[in-house]
């Protein structure tokens, strides 16, 4: 049913996967499916904010954070599984979505916390991505 899944996560929030992942990684299984792995490196916003920054910052910054995604593919997704990493470079929302539509996603699996907690990066994205999405959107509660 499910051939495409993304997953976005945050790499500096286990809250953001620990739950979600296996959701994934079951979904995948189901459908033999291929698993997606993104995660967004938020752009500055206003120009001006850019400006106090080396011109070579957002281009560092984007190699590792893509060394540290493929380094957390191999610690986390189990071999035999087909995946493939993505770092994506903007508003964490609308990449997510963009990268949706551009890989023919079926499905998007995020996780997010529980109501109760307040989270600047998953909270008001994953509301955005549900209702913005065409595709099924699966919202893992974490812990």
């Amino acid at each position: 049913m499910f051939k495409t899944v993304l997953l976005p996560i945050d790499l500096s929030s286990d809250q953001s996967w620990s739950r979600a992942l296996p959701a994934a990684l079951m979904l995948c299984e189901a459908g033999g499916g291929v698993l997606h792995v993104t995660t967004v490196v938020p752009d500055f916003g206003l120009s001006v904010v850019g400006s106090y920054f080396d011109s070579s910052f957002e281009e560092n910054a984007l190699h590792d954070v893509g060394e540290a995604l493929t380094a957390w593919v191999k610690d986390n997704v189990p071999d035999g599984v087909e995946v493939h990493p993505h770092v994506l470079h903007g508003r964490v929302y609308d990449q997510i979505i963009e990268a949706a539509n551009r890989l023919n996603a079926d499905a998007i699996v995020m996780g997010s916390h529980a109501p109760e907690l307040s989270d600047y990066l998953l909270g008001p994205n994953a509301a955005r991505v549900v209702r913005h999405a065409r595709q099924s959107v699966f919202v893992v509660r974490g812990d």
